[in-house]
């Protein structure tokens, strides 16, 4: 659903910056017993975690067991790596077993057991905290790998002017499938959404555990909204950030994305010639837009570096339309190749935004839409759709079409979607940003639409993609009271979110720029722990 960096989307945001702080004891209370496998259920075996960061906070490790084909429970195995912090009360305030997700699909979420340390007022105490890597992602066994070269820059121009161009990224795209089938197998006819629900119940029994409650980052509100309509009764409570419109999946839902990274874009034009003074790009929006465009052409002709050229500095500028906390960072990347000719700062950008040489992520990120239902099989109809959405949103769109482009070739059966009803679950939280371009908006009232019992915060004016527990108080209090009490905010009538926040200040380069940067800085020489949800 949501496009991603290679590397898993581990970037210089404000969720990732937040491992400069110290880092809490590893010394942990004993939590109550999470209980015992429920009968036929294989437990998890504990060992250490490989991660350092997960060893400082005492958490532990192992790999769960579960079918390939849930149609065929005794048949092939395959393992989901899972990771546990425990709660850290007494037995009498103990609150169950947590399942996390960051998104996706194809984003590993085994070290996001770590985020209950971020939940206000130590709410987050309560709960075992449950990580895992979904099916083919990261840690579980296999882990789905096709062509880790595939991002190596500098790729073929995305935009097709001519049939050179298209026929070439067509060409790409069907040998990227065909890499997948002959490395993924029969496991790629099982990556589905309903794949990971029923991973997820597999780890809940596991656990031994009547009920999880569960926390959910833009693709990961999908497998919450998926769970809750077919195992409603297994549901305590859910916070779900970025809701997926389950009506989009996935092909349109694409293309709704390429009109709202338009706009958001343009937002950070913006706000870069507001601070024009400090980086010298175009005093308008429409000065700065022009010159990005500029510095792109002229990279058509020469790659800066030999590897990025205009592909490549389209997929690093976009995550200015993600995420308000690069901003600062992107904008030191453009001022610096466009005025100084900096080589190494553009080439760097590239490095960490893109991330060659992993294409886990994309893997399954292709692995899971491409069968969760099926695409458009008439390449006229993806070229009428992207050309018509490209003259009114020329930044993203081209971009966006050869990401999801391998789905015309992709080698495994396609499913129908489930129809998501949460008219059966009895409490959910869910929480969006207004100007979110991964998920927009529509998707969290949409959401809010189907699960009745369920109440909606919204961050008026963000563009931050599934910005909870970013440092919002108004958004995380509302979080951490629901998940220490069961409150929802009070649910109104009409079309409309039941608690609104207003968004943060824009970031300022002006003000204490120099500590902001010794932060990310430092943030970088740590092991990521808390994967962005993309």
């Amino acid at each position: 659903m949501e496009r991603k960096s290679v590397k898993g989307l581990v970037l210089f945001t404000a969720a990732a910056t937040v491992l400069a702080v110290a880092p809490t004891s590893s010394a942990l209370a004993a939590p109550a017993a999470p209980g015992q496998p429920e009968a036929g259920a294989a437990g998890i075996p504990w060992g250490q975690c490989a991660s350092p960061g997960l060893q400082r906070r005492g958490a532990e490790c192992g790999l769960l067991s579960v079918p390939l084909d849930y149609s065929k429970p005794n048949g092939k195995k395959i393992q989901i790596a899972v990771s546990r912090i425990k709660a850290k009360v007494a037995a009498k305030d103990y609150q169950g077993i947590m399942l996390v997700n960051p998104g996706g699909p194809g984003a590993s979420g085994l070290t996001l057991s770590v985020l209950g340390e971020f939940v206000p007022n130590g709410a987050g105490e309560a709960y075992d905290w449950i990580g895992f890597d979904p099916r083919g992602v990261g840690s579980s066994v296999p882990a789905l790998s096709c062509d880790p070269d595939y991002f190596n820059g500098p790729r073929p121009e995305y935009i097709p002017w001519n049939q050179n161009i298209e026929k070439t990224w067509l060409n790409r795209s069907k040998g990227y499938a065909k890499d997948c089938g002959t490395a993924g197998g029969n496991l790629l006819d099982h990556m589905t959404t309903v794949d990971s629900v029923n991973d997820m119940e597999s780890i809940r029994k596991a656990l031994g555990a009547k009920q999880i409650n569960f926390y959910g980052f833009s693709y990961g509100t999908y497998l919450g909204q998926v769970y809750g309509t077919l195992h409603p009764d297994k549901v305590r409570r859910m916070v779900l950030d970025g809701n997926v419109d389950v009506r989009k999946v996935w092909y349109q839902a694409n293309l709704d994305q390429d009109v709202n990274f338009e706009r958001n874009v343009k937002i950070w034009f913006d706000w870069l010639a507001k601070y024009d003074s400090v980086y010298h790009l175009g005093k308008t929006g429409k000065q700065v837009e022009l010159r990005w465009y500029a510095e792109q052409n002229k990279l058509r002709a020469k790659p800066a570096g030999g590897v990025v050229g205009p592909d490549e500095w389209t997929d690093i500028f976009l995550y200015s339309g993600y995420y308000q906390s690069t901003w600062l960072e992107l904008a030191d990347a453009f001022a610096g190749w466009a005025n100084d000719g900096n080589t190494d700062v553009i080439v760097a950008a590239y490095e960490d935004y893109i991330g060659p040489g992993d294409d886990n992520g994309y893997a399954v990120y292709n692995a899971v839409q491409c069968t969760d239902v099926q695409w458009p099989q008439s390449w006229n109809q993806w070229e009428r759709d992207n050309w018509r959405t490209f003259l009114k949103a020329p930044f993203m769109t081209w971009d966006n079409a050869w990401y999801n482009a391998p789905c015309l070739y992709w080698p495994a059966k396609a499913s129908k979607p489930v129809k998501v009803d949460g008219s059966k679950v009895k409490s959910v939280l869910f929480v969006g940003t207004t100007l979110d371009a991964a998920t927009p908006w529509e998707g969290s009232l949409e959401a809010r639409r189907r699960f009745p019992n369920g109440s909606l915060i919204a961050e008026v004016g963000q563009t931050t993609h599934a910005n909870s527990l970013n440092g919002n108080a108004c958004v995380d209090d509302a979080i951490a009271d629901y998940l220490a009490t069961g409150k929802l905010p009070a649910r109104k009538n009409g079309d409309r979110p039941d608690l609104s926040c207003d968004a943060l200040p824009q970031p300022d380069p002006t003000a204490a720029s120099a500590q902001a940067k010794a932060l990310r800085a430092d943030s970088l020489t740590r092991e990521p722990l808390y994967p962005v949800h993309h």
